[in-house]
């Protein structure tokens, strides 16, 4: 696997730490059972192994599988019951995955945008270690996966605005207005970002979390325009405005980063706040119509051309009908 590692400082949102925490680039932003079952669309390795098209799948929650220049990528993969430290308490999952762990073939690159329990996954991690030629993550994640176990000639750590090429990809790592931590104790530790990704044909970003803020017309400025973005809607909440983006606000990110497709993530699989588990899709669909923004949902699992426009099928209403 042939890489090469370049690397590019915005002047306007560089990382910060001080000394040993990493903050946003905007210091003075603080961080504070609809159970039902999806009417999922499950696919498998060999279909995965046999697309020709660059492709994405749904997994759940803001877990994603790519098929880009023949290549699989996956982001921020979460195959366990629970987004908590303990598999006996936490929030439960609505929907099991389209596909199981055991049943992915071999990944050729795994996105990290940072380490909370609903996007780094420690189980999931070490399952896919074997089956994977390289992670990139942001700054210092990789020793929380190295301490899993998982190899170091298999983690690449980047910085904000920093890339790496993998067999002809190039994924950058970029901004957003978040925050990290896995315990009481390791507030800041580590990085958050999210990820262009750049295939042969295909220009795609993938959001990670992120409250709104100046970053996405940056990013779209340098790095757009996106066939598709994959925008977090969903675990909004006033008292954490800052850090979780509002339907409106994701719609406005991707019209800032230059987005031609847009589709929700982060919702639909976790119950992280107090709306209702169909309201971000329900609420970013209407107004992505009024501002006359394309977007699509695609069911947990259902395939997607990147840059297709896929018509809307409410699937969630049918979901709560069952």
């Amino acid at each position: 696997m042939s890489s090469s590692l370049t690397s590019c400082t915005a002047p306007e949102q560089e990382t910060q730490r001080y000394p040993d925490k990493f903050v946003n680039s905007d210091p003075a932003l603080k961080a504070p059972d609809n159970v039902f079952e999806i009417i999922k669309a499950y696919f498998t390795a060999e279909q995965l192994l046999n697309e020709e098209s660059d492709v994405v799948y749904r997994l759940g929650h803001s877990s994603v599988i790519m098929k880009l220049d023949g290549k699989l990528v996956m982001a921020d993969p979460v195959f366990s019951e629970r987004a908590s430290p303990v598999q006996f308490l936490g929030p439960k999952r609505f929907h099991d995955t389209p596909i199981s762990l055991e049943a992915l073939p071999d990944i050729d690159v795994v996105v990290i945008s940072h380490d909370h329990y609903d996007h780094l996954d420690k189980h999931s991690v070490k399952t896919l270690a074997s089956k994977v030629g390289m992670f990139l993550v942001p700054l210092k994640v990789g020793q929380v996966m190295r301490d899993w176990g998982v190899s170091a000639e298999k983690i690449t750590e980047l910085d904000w605005w920093e890339s790496e090429t993998v067999n002809g990809i190039a994924y950058t790592l970029t901004p957003t207005q978040h925050f990290s931590g896995r315990g009481l104790t390791d507030r800041d530790s580590t990085l958050w970002g999210s990820w262009v990704i750049k295939s042969s044909e295909n220009n795609v970003y993938f959001s990670g979390d992120s409250g709104y803020f100046k970053g996405f017309k940056e990013i779209g400025d340098r790095f757009g325009p996106f066939d598709l973005t994959m925008i977090e809607t969903g675990a909004y909440n006033t008292l954490w405005s800052h850090i979780h983006m509002f339907p409106e606000q994701s719609v406005q990110a991707h019209v800032d980063l230059k987005g031609k497709v847009m589709m929700p993530i982060h919702n639909s699989t976790f119950d992280l706040s107090m709306h209702d588990w169909d309201e971000p899709l329900e609420k970013s669909l209407r107004i992505a119509t009024e501002r006359g923004v394309t977007l699509v949902s695609p069911e947990i699992g259902q395939r997607l051309e990147v840059g297709e426009v896929l018509p809307v099928v409410n699937w969630w209403n049918n979901s709560l009908a069952d």
